[in-house]
């Protein structure tokens, strides 16, 4: 736990493998003969054991979600439900945990350290799918996707059917997800039609999945704990089951990119052969996630560039620098390759396509950075939200998450991962204030706000990063000043006993599993049905508004005449030449948006006028009721 290297057990030079802490009482480690090394030592078993148990925990949880039988359309089926996916992840998380803490302090080390590794893995799986089965349990008795066939998911099944068609690409959106929408609908539905059911299914499984794919991008630069410490509350914070696509390339983005510059840094070590192979395979990998979500290349960019600068191996020696120019080469070379076609469209047509979409984030302070809003906020306005805190207007958890990210910079800069977490953040951070700056002028709006996530999630690393300098660091510390007071007597024995240190890892992972548990039900309570539009519960509550196959309304439905399944294939929307400013109404528009609004947009008159008639219809409704009630008694 307080090495901060991310060398497997065992390795030279880490903690396992000194004198002294090498097993849970102390003693050295004795090296096994060649002929009796166990199957798990092998390189790859491991990892892919964590790989696989991860996956496992997440899939698996989300199919058991499916006996799950409340009605998703009242409240108290929906807390049922809630509670139901609570009592699920206890009953396969807790013997997890027993497990964890029975080998922390009566287990081996080397029983601990391969019981710690598959318990963490597959918490990063129980911590999504939680999520993934709340959606489960909102879209209950409907086919459809969350967000109905409104909105980004509308788009999404829009561009799927022009993939049915061939009709290629649609503008510059990244094209992966929407052609493995058409893929899987051809393969398990129908094809044309039924691209939503389709959506449905990836929507489940993706926000399922991102829980180990965050984990699993960690583990290739930190140990089992550290990694789990950033993963999980970057996957149930960041998570948009709608779109979970999106989030997951931003999660495993940063990772990856440390992956890469420590590779680079290391270029002179290796061969040219391993140098074209570990380029070209991360390069794929690259290329692949940028067709499958660009956005964050755009903020990541600018700092990944200036980072990669400054660790190129310029002062190694002319071979050190071919060797590293080889490895950039072939990873830019294979990413270039892979991301053309998106490429191509982004050139041609990227200046044809502003974004010109304001919502509550584009109108509230833009230093504000540890909080998002949809456009679906609510109540909330810019005049309260966010939150004003005790300090300036800091909350108690901005000052202790950025006393954490001073620490970061601070004690772990030798880290490669925390140089490319704080390049990228002042890449992002610089490219945030360019676009809000220029928003007015330039009449657009450029998704700036999503600039958010990357940031906070950005401190989020180096806060962590920070934590395990300080446990590094303070171990160490306390190591040599014993030692020197303690002398020969000391030199024998760990000042601090492994079993300690076993023992407050476990019970860290216990507190974060519990984190886990109420994160993610906070996460899918936001997405139960709910008939209002302000609210993220509109898009289940639309999923269940639309027709099935046969034409009958899904089985909750509110609605006795639902919407008919659509068969668009994507057509490009006109571009306005102003800022569209949702979520304001008519008589604002000249003080927030310095315009008058256009004819489509309701006053405050309208909005009061529709509830009335709502309230109206309401009461006839009631009377209605009473009056075949009484007809009812009256007959008995």
């Amino acid at each position: 736990m307080t090495h901060l290297a991310p060398g497997v057990v065992g390795e030279p030079g880490t903690a396992q493998s000194r004198a002294g802490t090498g097993t849970a009482d102390g003693k050295p480690v004795s090296s096994p003969a060649p002929g009796s090394r166990p199957w798990t030592s092998r390189r790859w078993v491991l990892p892919l054991a964590e790989a696989v148990v991860s996956v496992v925990a997440a899939l698996g949880y989300t199919v058991l979600c499916g006996r799950i039988s409340v009605n998703p359309l009242v409240r108290l089926g929906q807390v049922s439900g809630l509670a139901a996916l609570q009592q699920y992840a206890a009953l396969l998380g807790l013997p997890l945990l027993a497990v964890l803490l029975y080998t922390a302090h009566r287990g081996s080390l080397r029983c601990h350290q391969l019981v710690k590794r598959l318990v963490c893995a597959a918490l990063a799986g129980l911590a999504t799918g939680v999520i993934a089965g709340g959606i489960v349990v909102a879209l209950r008795g409907t086919p459809h996707a969350l967000g109905g066939q409104e909105g980004d998911p509308g788009v999404l099944i829009d561009m799927a059917n022009s993939f049915l068609h061939h009709e290629g690409m649609s503008g510059i959106y990244p094209p992966a997800f929407p052609a493995l929408i058409a893929l899987w609908a051809k393969i398990r539905y129908n094809g044309r039609g039924e691209t939503g059911f389709a959506l449905h299914d990836l929507q489940i499984f993706f926000t399922a999945v991102a829980g180990p794919m965050a984990y699993l991008a960690w583990r290739l630069l930190l140990r089992p704990f550290w990694a789990l410490l950033i993963a999980v509350p970057a996957a149930v914070l960041f998570l948009d089951p709608i779109r979970p696509y999106s989030h997951i390339v931003m999660i495993i983005l940063l990772p990856l990119l440390g992956c890469w510059l420590r590779e680079m840094r290391r270029a002179a070590r290796r061969s040219p052969r391993q140098l074209l192979l570990r380029g070209a395979g991360l390069g794929l990998v690259f290329g692949v996630l940028f067709l499958w979500y660009s956005g964050w290349y755009v903020w990541a960019a600018p700092g990944a560039l200036v980072a990669a600068l400054f660790l190129f191996p310029w002062r190694g020696g002319a071979a050190a620098v071919r060797r590293a120019g080889l490895f950039v080469g072939a990873t830019v070379a294979t990413a270039g390759v892979v991301g053309a076609p998106l490429l191509y469209q982004m050139a041609r047509l990227g200046a044809e396509n502003p974004d010109r979409y304001a919502f509550l984030a584009v109108y509230v302070d833009p230093t504000y950075v540890l909080g998002w809003t949809s456009d679906r906020a609510g109540t909330l306005t810019y005049q309260t939200w966010p939150v004003a805190g005790e300090m300036a207007g800091q909350s108690g958890f901005a000052l202790l998450l950025l006393f954490g990210v001073g620490l970061g910079i601070g004690l772990g800069l030798r880290s490669v991962m925390v140089r490319t977490t704080a390049a990228v953040l002042a890449g992002a951070w610089l490219a945030r204030f360019w676009f809000a700056s220029h928003m007015v002028h330039d009449k657009a709006v450029q998704l700036y706000p999503r600039t958010t996530w990357i940031i906070m999630y950005c401190l989020m690393i180096l806060a962590v990063f920070g934590l395990m300098a300080v446990v590094h660091r303070g171990s160490g510390w306390v190591e040599r000043t014993v030692r020197q007071r303690g002398a020969e007597r000391a030199a024998a024995t760990a000042v601090i006993p492994r079993r300690v240190v076993q023992q407050l890892a476990a019970g860290m992972v216990c507190v974060l599993a519990l984190f886990a548990t109420m994160g993610a039900s906070w996460s899918v309570n936001r997405y139960m049905p709910s008939s209002d539009v302000d609210s993220m519960g509109i898009d289940a509550y639309r999923a269940h508004t639309i027709k099935e196959r046969d034409g009958s309304c899904p089985r909750f439905s509110p609605r006795k005449d639902c919407a008919d399944i659509e068969k668009h294939d994507w057509k490009p929307g006109p571009i306005e030449d102003f800022i569209w400013c949702a979520g304001i109404v008519a008589d604002d528009w000249p003080s927030v948006c310095g315009l008058k609004a256009p004819a489509k947009v309701r006053s405050r008159a309208d909005i009061e006028r529709d509830q009335e008639k709502e309230k109206a219809q309401r009461r006839a409704q009631d009377k209605k009721q009473d009056k075949e009630l009484d007809e009812e008694q009256g007959k008995n």
